[in-house]
């Protein structure tokens, strides 16, 4: 089994910082051969897409985050990261990340697309 684990959420007073990051764990070797993503979900919103992040490392960011946000990975160590500048008390919201990719197990080759448990970023104004 593949699992995601998000750490890094907290509460910041706005024009702050946070780094989130996500890391993958399971049994075998982990190839996060697919691009990744970072969503959040504001209360009584539906969940949005924040960055995204391929396999290369090539990046794009939704308007809202452009110039703030920056997702990084680390594929040694089975994690991405985003780094969050500048927080608004808009950015205030329940923050997940999905990564694709393949495990190799007992020599056979498994895809896997898993989400976080997500993390809670509070931005007080």
């Amino acid at each position: 089994q593949v699992q995601l684990v998000e750490s890094g959420g907290g509460l910041v007073q706005a024009g702050g910082s946070l780094i989130l990051s996500c890391t993958v764990f399971g049994t075998g070797r982990i190839f996060m051969s697919n691009g990744m993503g970072w969503y959040r979900q504001a209360p009584g919103k539906q969940r949005a897409l924040v960055a995204t992040i391929t396999s290369g490392g090539s990046t794009n960011y939704t308007d809202p985050v452009k110039g703030r946000f920056t997702t990084s990975r680390d594929n040694a160590k089975n994690t991405v990261y985003l780094q969050m500048n500048s927080l608004k008390p808009e950015d205030t919201a329940v923050y997940y990340c999905n990564v694709g990719g393949m495990r190799l197990r007992a020599g056979v080759f498994e895809s896997f697309n898993c989400w976080g448990q997500g993390t809670q970023v509070t931005v007080a104004s």
